[in-house]
């Protein structure tokens, strides 16, 4: 298992698999117009390429953890980039919606391998402190990639037609197939080799698990919460602030780039507390910046600069939680490492709609996205307050504390 542990695989590499699902999603989105004119189908049936695509991604992370654990790494990402591939030769060639909303669907199922399985592949290649600060400098890398490609997506579709996306969707599968054949190792621990019933009941185990369910629901809040506040601020800065419908944009950047500035903190100072410390603090500023903004709408308060400072704040506290309750959650046990990856990623997607859903209620965008927001951190903290005191039945969730001894 030491071996194991000293194999690195470059960052840039599973960053590259990551991107497949994520930019896979966003990349198509301008083009929905012109697919839907070209193939004569109504604005209603081209939208399921999307919503259907993010059930794509939730389904796909359920059956490739499992089948990483049982047959390894790496032919269960090779299956998945092959799929990702096809599919997207597919929706190329699709010769009516229906065609393409299939091929979109198999393009998420397969594209959704590499971000179950770059952060099993970390996890199975580094311990605690370091496996978070690796997911944190992943993570920089990859969140450039759903910022970016809007602008590609609507260019490519502008220029060449909807379907130059789908080819170079298809490079993509191909450059990514090559890299993983000729690059990347099998990073599965040894002691992973064991019988599919073993496998079974290491999963069931993993489901009946507090401490991961603690992590996998506290994460959840912690980190896709944001999602609520996203699907509101539209309504938010143009409706009640008089925002100019095209400056949102900018400023729902600017919110996103809080992420990546929380990604980028957690790689510099997440070494330097125990892990569940970190989480803690991490989240509990997300807290405070969307307790702040639920004072300002109860106050009545709402100005642009007052919704930018509390949601720029929130979103830092989002990325620098992510990699620690991500680690938590996959070291309750180190067998099913890649089924527990996928579990987190579903319940992370689960939670995240939920607390869309819980956003649209009501006539105040502002005032339900704020409460959803308090909430959600809330529960966060409660959460891992709860996992933490469950017994530490596995030696993984040892070994992701060890390094704050060490």
């Amino acid at each position: 298992m030491t071996a194991k542990r000293r194999i690195l695989v470059p960052l840039w590499l599973l960053g590259l698999f990551t991107f497949s699902g994520p930019v896979g999603m966003h990349i198509f989105v301008p083009a929905l117009p012109a697919a839907a004119r070209d193939l004569q189908a109504p604005a209603a049936e081209l939208q399921l390429t999307v919503s259907l695509y993010i059930l794509g991604l939730a389904v796909g992370q359920l059956v490739y953890g499992p089948l990483s654990d049982r047959f390894g790494r790496r032919p269960a990402l090779l299956a998945g980039l092959a799929v990702f591939t096809a599919a997207s030769v597919a929706g190329l060639a699709a010769p009516d919606a229906h065609a393409l909303i299939a091929a979109r669907f198999l393009q998420a199922f397969g594209g959704c391998a590499g971000l179950v399985l770059a952060r099993a592949i970390i996890r199975d290649t580094s311990e605690g402190h370091d496996a978070a600060q690796r997911l944190a400098l992943m993570n920089l890398l990859v969140t450039a990639g759903p910022a970016v490609a809007p602008v590609i997506g609507g260019a490519l579709s502008m220029l060449w037609g909807w379907r130059t996306i789908l080819l170079g969707l298809s490079a993509l599968g191909v450059a990514n197939l090559a890299l993983a054949w000729r690059v990347l190792p099998e990073t599965r621990p040894d002691m992973a080799h064991v019988s599919a019933s073993t496998h079974m009941q290491a999963y069931l185990a993993l489901l009946r698990s507090r401490r991961f369910l603690g992590y996998a629901v506290g994460g959840g809040c912690a980190t896709t919460s944001l999602y609520a506040f996203l699907a509101s601020a539209p309504f938010i800065f143009v409706d009640r602030l008089h925002v100019p419908s095209a400056e949102t944009g900018v400023y729902l950047a600017l919110l996103v780039s809080g992420i990546w500035l929380g990604n980028l903190i957690a790689s510099r100072t997440i070494m330097a507390f125990p892990l569940r410390a970190f989480l803690v603090g991490a989240n509990g500023l997300s807290v405070v910046a969307a307790t702040a903004f639920l004072a300002l709408v109860l106050a009545d308060r709402v100005t642009l600069p007052g919704v930018i400072g509390t949601m720029f704040l929130f979103s830092v506290g989002v990325g620098a939680a992510a990699p620690a309750a991500l680690v938590q959650a996959i070291s309750v046990n180190p067998r099913v490492t890649g089924s527990a990856s996928g579990l987190y990623g579903a319940a992370q997607m689960v939670v995240g709609a939920t607390l869309v859903a819980l956003a649209g209620l009501g006539r105040n965008p502002a005032l339900a996205s704020a409460i959803v927001l308090a909430l959600s951190g809330l529960i966060a903290q409660a959460s891992f307050w709860l996992a933490a005191r469950e017994p530490q039945g596995e030696r993984g969730q040892d070994e992701a504390e060890s390094a704050a001894t060490s």
